[in-house]
């Protein structure tokens, strides 16, 4: 028998009495905070809003309108229903509510772990807008165990989110490690070997234009310039997308080998995604895209289209207005180290390890410890109701 079920059998054999929020808790909203008024009254107390990213903060002011322990919901947008553990001096914005728990016999982080469960359920998508409002949040019902249930099963779930946290922060120390060492292998090349122009070295061949509706579950491989940003790591020997083979045959290909280059984007740093295509067969291309023909090991030619230097030599060749983009000139004037063919293998080597481990081995331990997490915080948050 586990603690939690020794407890649960000592203190609450026969269930557990469910409450509102609005019984256990003083609950609130945010108000009006323009970017304007953070951008003038600059400090050091956060401002929370809607969003999720940078834990929601969405800028520093020199005031503060809480502080204490105090949870918070989105109430407006794509991310209504998402709470937050707050401790400290802080505001939050009008599209924020706050919960303040005003009984001791309710641990805020357990209130947390469990509306993280229960509040987008909640949720109103009326309208196309998501909603979960002050008064929507006040009638959910929350199970009251005993506080010593309540910290066992807080200081299990802190568990997990403090190993989440150590897993995100090692992962992002990983990605500026890879980062760096892409710099320094291809930096290393710079005094050792020649450089010369891509279009000395290659040659830049671009795609014909398909579109989304295009896209079908099998036929002839294709990439589309999309998902150069969305799916594709360095190298690939397979392709998300097929198009019909009647339609292929209209189109342009690359080559086994090839690197397809992202020649058109929204800003100018989206320009210069690829993809090694290691693919058996030949491929079909976006119009966006260029595919880059060499006698360099591809992957090798991948990593090095990754790096500043590169990036900083086909910038001037951008051009900037509705979209950004760059022409087969541009990119031809861009210059690459052409060390051995066995020095570049083993550069694309080291790089894989990395690679690897910052978009497979981190990634991978990340997703099942959050698999478990969600297991026993369903376990553990699921409760007999006390009748009474």
């Amino acid at each position: 028998m586990s603690r939690i079920e020794q407890l649960i059998a000592e203190l609450c054999p026969d269930g557990v009495e469910y409450r509102t929020v609005n019984d256990v808790c003083k609950v609130s909203r945010g108000r009006v905070i323009s970017k304007d008024f953070i951008r003038i009254n600059h400090g050091n107390y956060p401002v929370y809003s809607s969003q999720t990213a940078n834990d929601g903060i969405l800028g520093t002011i020199n005031s503060f309108d809480f502080d204490g322990e105090f949870l918070t919901w989105t109430t407006d947008g794509a991310y209504a229903g998402s709470v937050f553990y707050r401790n400290g001096k802080f505001s939050i914005t009008n599209v924020c509510g706050l919960l303040e728990v005003k009984e001791n016999a309710l641990h805020p982080r357990f209130l947390l772990y469990y509306l993280n469960i229960v509040a987008k359920k909640y949720v109103s998508e009326g309208m196309g807008n998501p909603k979960l409002m002050s008064n929507a949040m006040a009638k959910i019902p929350i199970p009251i165990p005993p506080l010593p249930i309540q910290q066992e099963i807080v200081r299990i779930l802190d568990t997990f989110t403090d190993l989440d946290a150590e897993l995100q922060a090692e992962l992002e120390a990983r990605k500026k490690q890879f980062n760096f060492y892409k710099e320094k292998q291809f930096n290393y090349c710079k005094d050792s070997v020649e450089w010369r122009p891509l279009g000395e070295v290659g040659k830049f061949q671009r795609g014909k234009r398909f579109v989304k509706n295009d896209i079908v579950s099998s036929g002839i491989p294709c990439i589309h310039y999309g998902e150069l940003y969305t799916h594709y790591k360095t190298w690939t020997k397979e392709t998300k997308s097929y198009i019909e083979a009647g339609k292929a045959e209209k189109l342009r290909f690359a080559k086994p080998g090839d690197v397809i280059i992202v020649t058109a984007g929204e800003t100018i740093e989206d320009i210069g995604n690829c993809v090694a295509w290691l693919g058996d067969t030949d491929v079909v291309i976006h119009d966006a895209c260029f595919a880059y023909s060499h006698n360099f090991i591809p992957k090798f030619v991948s990593y090095y289209f990754q790096t500043d230097l590169f990036r900083s030599q086909i910038r001037r060749f951008i051009s900037s207005g509705k979209i950004s983009a760059i022409h087969a000139s541009g990119l031809s004037k861009a210059t690459i180290p052409i060390p051995p063919l066995a020095e570049q293998e083993r550069i694309a080597s080291i790089l894989d390890k990395f690679e690897a481990l910052v978009n497979e081995e981190l990634p991978a331990e990340i997703a099942a410890r959050r698999k478990q997490y969600e297991y026993y915080r369903e376990k553990l948050l699921t409760f007999k109701r006390l009748v009474s």
